[in-house]
């Protein structure tokens, strides 16, 4: 009973070091958030802090890994596909759904801190998802086109157009989503 108490504990203080981590990165570059800013607006001691993260470089670590684990978690959802032009569109689809529930939140870390962050998650998971898709569907059989400039070659594309939506309203997301659908072609190898 103890234990459970004090987990449930560490579980709140973390997620409140964590949620004001993620409110003063809308605001500010990582490299402009100092720990005592953070603690102060969580309202805790730095001793709390240091209790739970050595530095605010293993704060920032948790961070984009929880981002990457949500985004992978809804690549997952990406099945039943008949082809590869259906799993890039579903791919794609749900990362800008993905991206739509925390646009605020990816937004702000590109403003602040020039898209390496967004960048690094976006492209580790999508690359991942990508690859393992080509792998578990054979599909690249017989091009002579390696596994890795296949995974670059959609990567580039679907990450420049999510930082273009994201940056910019110039285009929502169903129409991006339409252009995807005219621009991927029907017999894709991969």
């Amino acid at each position: 009973m103890v234990s459970e108490k004090l987990d449930l504990r560490i579980l709140k203080t973390k997620r409140n070091i964590y949620s004001t981590f993620e409110s003063l990165m809308k605001k500010f570059s990582f490299e402009e958030i100092k720990v005592s800013d953070i603690c102060e607006l969580a309202m805790i001691n730095r001793s709390t802090f240091y209790a739970h993260y050595n530095d605010k470089y293993e704060l920032l670590k948790e961070y984009i890994e929880s981002l990457k684990d949500m985004l992978a978690s809804e690549l997952e959802k990406n099945t039943n596909i008949n082809n590869s032009k259906e799993y890039y569109l579903e791919m794609i689809r749900l990362l800008f759904n993905h991206i739509e529930n925390k646009k605020e939140t990816y937004s702000a870390i590109m403003k602040n801190n020039k898209n390496s962050i967004t960048m690094d998650i976006l492209y580790d998971v999508i690359n991942k998802d990508v690859i393992n898709q080509i792998k578990e569907k054979n599909e690249n059989k017989g091009t002579n086109v390696p596994l890795d400039i296949v995974s670059k070659f959609y990567l580039g594309a679907v990450i420049n157009i999510c930082t273009e939506w994201i940056t910019s309203s110039k285009y929502s997301k169903d129409e991006l989503l339409r252009y995807f659908d005219i621009l991927i072609s029907d017999n894709l190898f991969c």
